[in-house]
């Protein structure tokens, strides 16, 4: 008589792992689903008539596109000196190297509102920056160019910390058979190494570009808040809350909501079309 021996369990990967997500999805729900479902169901309370005109009043349209204009503008600083800094953080060793490193966080742990007062303390009329440039007959405390230097300061760490990682794992073995073979630096780098930290680098700029539009404590201070020049969408959804209109405060906030989740779908696609054309060759 055969004894059936009995059957093996696979060992999980991660012990613990329905407590683990479970803890999770509580965390998600709580922190960020709720949220989002009561704005939501906020905004649908005002009805298409009555969203449609709060929405395109021509301070809400004047606050949305200077907003998208100014975080275009740090998104395309940010793609550009992001990814230079992550390639001499990752390439080249220096006195100072790990300072610099550092420093690259600090958007991140210092308040935002203190990174506001700082950038208007330097770039007003009597600041470091303001006293040479404004003789010069260039502006930027309460115009365009205060509110995309104030996004791009908030969001130039999310470029550098997704790039940086990927660039320190890329194998170096392609590199040096790509110089066997004869190619120039440039070619390497377009060739070779760029595809690699693609999906990353796009990932990193939508982040930033989700995270200029929606930033507020940076800006107020060297914007000026000026309506139809220098008011973000944020503020106007703040102002609104002051005002007590939670219609229109839910209306703008609905808006922004909507550039966010857009943002998310264009990233995942982006990063899906690179890792597809990664696998093409």
């Amino acid at each position: 008589m055969t004894e059936t021996a009995a059957p093996i369990r696979a060992k999980r990967v991660l012990p613990g792992f329905t407590l683990s997500l479970g803890t999770t999805l509580l965390y998600l729900t709580v922190i960020v689903l709720i949220p989002v479902a009561a704005l939501i169901l906020k905004g649908a309370e005002i009805g298409p008539a009555r969203f449609w005109s709060i929405i395109s009043a021509p301070r809400a349209i004047a606050a949305f596109q200077l907003t998208l204009i100014a975080a275009l503008i740090a998104t395309l600083i940010n793609a550009a000196y992001g990814l230079l800094m992550a390639w001499v953080l990752t390439r080249y060793e220096f006195p100072g190297r790990r300072l610099l490193d550092a420093l690259m966080d600090v958007p991140f742990a210092l308040p935002t509102a203190v990174a506001g007062l700082s950038l208007t303390a330097l770039f007003s009329g009597n600041g470091w920056f303001g006293q040479v440039l404004e003789p010069a007959g260039i502006s930027i405390v309460y115009t365009i160019w205060g509110v995309a230097i104030a996004m791009t300061f908030t969001s130039i760490p999310f470029v550098v910390r997704t790039v940086q990682p990927v660039l320190e794992d890329l194998d170096p073995s392609l590199e040096q058979a790509a110089r066997t073979l004869g190619a120039s630096e440039g070619k390497i780098f377009t060739r070779v190494v760029f595809p690699q930290i693609l999906p990353a680098y796009l990932a990193g700029c939508t982040i930033a570009l989700a995270r200029s539009l929606g930033e507020f404590g940076a800006i107020v201070f060297i914007a000026g808040n000026l309506p139809f020049k220098t008011e973000i969408a944020a503020l106007l959804a703040f102002i609104r809350l002051e005002e007590y209109d939670y219609q229109g405060a839910s209306a703008i906030a609905l808006v922004l909501l909507f550039f966010a989740l857009v943002l998310l779908v264009i990233s995942n696609r982006l990063q899906a079309w690179a890792m597809r054309y990664r696998g093409a060759e």
